[in-house]
């Protein structure tokens, strides 16, 4: 799927190089506000890159615990009323269940695309239900999990014209790619590709698939990943040590530092089994 069109901008600039100085023109990532509404009511803003902006609506209600599932959500649509296309409704069936989930929502009425905790109005409201799980599957190579960056790497078209999004990739198990998504806020990049399942009604990467994220590995974004039921996060950066502590109570598998040939890991690496010296796995 190609990028959206008003995901980056052109602005003229001056460029310093060697010193000449020259007029030239830029792209640069846009960066707007969206407006999420859950049966009309107001439930977040969060500032992200324009683009599959239902998708992002409809993660944050699943990686936020208002949904538990695709089967609730009846339909996601940019409002009406919103005539810069900068709101979206989500319309989820008429249930005690739901209304409650809803209501107790914890978020403010503001997140910034840098953090997505920011909105949380208390530390006993940060990490949403989760379980751990159970089996460690899915099982993949080293080398399929450093293809697995080249390919996300190789897909990052937005941020080949910008330098200024995050990426997030959803594998299976066999490394095929499931979706790719670009934003200015990691965890919107997350939220996306989790709607897009959600949103097509797939449930077969649910505990066997890999996501793979430029930058770092937040809390947030393991959280995320937990409750979309993704066993193994890998990322091109470090992980905070509430992202390891959290992998390490939820027995999930965390990557860091992935690249071509390397990475580091922080947890779970039965997941990832590599061939001894004497050539048994």
């Amino acid at each position: 799927m190609p990028p959206p069109k008003h995901a980056s901008r052109i602005y003229p600039i001056l460029r310093w190089r060697d010193d000449c100085q020259s007029a030239v023109e830029d792209h640069l990532t846009v960066e707007e506000p969206l407006e999420i509404r859950v049966n009309g009511a107001p439930v977040a803003v969060t500032m992200r890159t324009p683009g599959h902006d239902e998708e992002l609506a409809a993660g944050f209600c699943l990686t936020e615990g208002i949904v538990s599932n695709a089967d609730e959500i009846v339909r996601v649509a940019v409002c009406d009323d919103s005539s810069d296309d900068n709101i979206v409704d989500v319309s989820l069936e008429d249930s005690d269940a739901v209304h409650r989930a809803v209501e107790n929502s914890q978020r403010a009425t503001y997140l910034s695309s840098s953090c997505g905790l920011c909105g949380k109005q208390t530390l006993d409201h940060i990490e949403q239900a989760t379980r751990p799980f159970a089996h460690a599957t899915p099982r993949i190579t080293h080398a399929m999990l450093s293809e697995l960056a080249t390919a996300m790497r190789q897909r990052q078209t937005v941020f080949s014209r910008t330098g200024g999004l995050h990426s997030a990739c959803l594998f299976d198990s066999t490394g095929s790619l499931i979706a790719l998504r670009e934003d200015i806020g990691r965890h919107n990049a997350v939220d996306k590709v989790i709607g897009h399942c959600l949103l097509q009604r797939r449930s077969d990467y649910a505990e066997k698939s890999i996501l793979v994220i430029s930058g770092r590995s937040s809390f947030e974004v393991v959280q995320k990943a937990a409750v979309a039921r993704i066993p193994i996060v890998a990322a091109v950066s470090a992980p905070s040590s509430l992202a390891t502590d959290l992998a390490k109570r939820l027995d999930m598998t965390l990557v860091g530092f992935l690249r071509e040939s390397r990475f580091n890991i922080y947890h779970g690496g039965e997941r990832l089994p590599h061939r001894t010296d004497d050539g048994s796995d």
